[in-house]
């Protein structure tokens, strides 16, 4: 079984920034991906970004040249920058990790975290 706790979340101003991390506990060996979700009220959970145990990353458009996604294998904790935030990042930001389980995987969330942009 494995844990998330996620921290970071706050209120802030159009153009403020935060940081979000995310780190794991319990039987891991190793992490696949590691990203963020967010879901803002009335939408669908979308990807924000996504980062593999190559540290290869993936952004979705909204966020590219502001967020950046980043992991401590050390401390399996995953980071989200965030910067030049606006009103339309404001969301329930979730963690996701991929554990290898077998041959396949296993997805674990985090309970959400809740940045507020606001003026």
């Amino acid at each position: 079984q494995v844990q998330l706790v996620e921290s970071g979340g706050d209120s802030v101003q159009p153009g403020g920034s935060l940081r979000l991390s995310c780190s794991a506990s319990g039987s891991i060996f190793s992490i696949n991906a590691m990203g963020w979700y967010r879901q803002a009220p009335g939408k669908q959970r979308e990807l924000v970004a996504t980062i593999t145990s190559g540290e290869k990353t993936n952004y979705v458009d909204s966020v590219k040249g502001r967020f950046t996604i980043s992991r401590d294998n050390a401390k399996n904790t995953v980071y989200l920058q965030m910067n030049s935030l606006k009103l339309e990042d404001t969301a329930v930001y979730y963690c996701h990790v991929e554990v290898p389980y077998g041959l396949g995987s296993i997805d674990y969330w985090g309970q959400g975290t809740q940045v507020t942009v606001s003026s």
